[in-house]
């Protein structure tokens, strides 16, 4: 299934896209897709309607973030290419950190930080969990997922790098800096997630255009070591790290700027789209 949510920002509905493309509105089945309602239960419950019968949302509304989070993490340098561009030891292990912006949905702006100067682009496979994991093995993980999106773990170089040291959530976490969408595929529809071609352009230019079996660390070895430490619960989104091609490992360093438009995908799971602009005070 491809589940979404669609609407006015802050007031999405669940959805999902049909066969034919179209957007089916699932209100009357659950509230949203959040924790409980990404469960594998729950999701063999939307499994088995007729979606013919479902309510037909009509026109092309907005596509929010397919998920309302409970946590949202991220792994650094998780492919071997982008760890060579960026001349950066392979680590040991994930390097896993937190992303604490909210995730933004389907052609909504990413907006440029005040005083930014090096916003960079990073497509990524998503991954949503659907059950709650402690101490899981690498062959038993990737069945704690719920499904998979398409995501742009957007940057800013300069907060990250050059404010006294490693910033991480200065750097990753910016208003609109973490797209996802525009729906989730769910795992029985995506098979082997370590053989997916992803890419990314700006103004139709590609930079990034790799496959996920470049990852040093699979989404089974992600789940299972961060569940050794932590306890990973339904709902929590995972950008599993991004393949080389960033403007940071151009020469000269390529970053986004007002007026940009970034547009990105996954094999299988959609392509997302994005507007840079400016930021504006309210």
């Amino acid at each position: 299934m491809k589940l979404l949510r669609y609407g006015p920002a802050g007031k999405e509905k669940p959805g999902l896209l049909d066969s034919d493309g179209k957007i089916r509105d699932l209100s009357k089945v659950v509230d949203d897709f959040n924790g409980a309602n990404l469960s594998p239960a729950s999701l063999r419950k939307i499994t088995k309607l007729n979606e013919k019968r479902l309510p037909l949302v009509k026109g092309r509304p907005r596509l929010g973030p397919p998920v309302v989070p409970r946590r949202t993490f991220a792994i650094a340098l998780n492919y071997a290419k982008h760890a060579a561009e960026a001349n950066a030891k392979v680590p040991s292990e994930p390097f896993v950190f937190t992303k604490t912006c909210e995730l933004t949905g389907h052609r909504d702006n990413i907006v440029l930080p005040k005083g930014s100067k090096k916003t960079d682009w990073e497509i990524e496979l998503c991954l949503v969990m659907g059950r709650k994991a402690q101490h899981v093995s690498k062959r038993d993980a990737l069945s704690y997922v719920a499904g998979y999106a398409t995501g742009n773990e957007v940057s800013e170089r300069a907060f990250l790098i050059e404010h006294g040291g490693l910033q991480w959530i200065m750097g990753k976490s910016p208003d609109t800096f973490a797209p996802l969408g525009p729906w989730l595929v769910t795992s029985d529809e995506v098979g082997n997630p370590q053989k997916l071609n992803l890419w990314l352009e700006v103004n139709g230019n590609r930079y990034q255009d790799e496959n996920t079996s470049d990852m040093i660390f699979g989404c089974a070895a992600i789940i299972s070591n961060m569940s050794k430490m932590i306890t990973l619960f339904p709902g929590d989104v995972i950008y599993t790290g991004t393949p080389s091609g960033v403007g940071y490992g151009m020469k000269p360093n390529v970053y986004l700027k007002a007026g940009d438009v970034v547009t990105c995908g996954v094999e299988g799971l959609g392509e997302h789209r994005s507007k840079v602009v400016k930021y504006k005070a309210k």
